[in-house]
């Protein structure tokens, strides 16, 4: 018995219009629901980011990082930036082999968006 794969992860939103235009902006194809719906999903390979409204009452702090392997990191950059998002800092080569930056969504939900670098091998 063992995990095999990721399939999908769920990100809570205090406001649904305002994340689809966000992850729609930087790419992600919707699969089912849209901005007026609870529940949103988009499909990326053969996987799912998930959005579900919560009311604004429901907090959170920080819990962790969702971690998308991209095409080309500073293209993905380039477009982030044209569209008005602010990274952290711009990409950077890793000691562990990947080139990435950190971008935080509407609801403060961290991602990263990386890409192996040819000369280390990743884990």
């Amino acid at each position: 018995m063992k995990v095999e794969r990721l399939s999908a992860i769920t990100l809570a939103t205090h406001d649904m219009a305002r994340a689809v235009q966000f992850y729609r902006t930087l790419g992600f194809a919707i699969r089912h629901g849209d901005e007026h719906a609870e529940f949103t999903s988009f499909a990326f390979g053969s996987n799912y980011l998930n959005l579900i409204a919560v009311p604004a009452t429901r907090q959170w702090s920080w819990w962790g990082r969702v971690i998308f392997y991209v095409d080309d990191v500073d293209t993905f950059y380039a477009n982030a930036i044209a569209h008005g998002f602010q990274p952290e800092a711009p990409p950077r080569d890793a000691p562990w082999g990947e080139r990435y930056f950190h971008l935080s969504d509407p609801d403060r939900h961290e991602l990263s968006f990386a890409h192996p670098l040819r000369s280390v091998p990743v884990p």
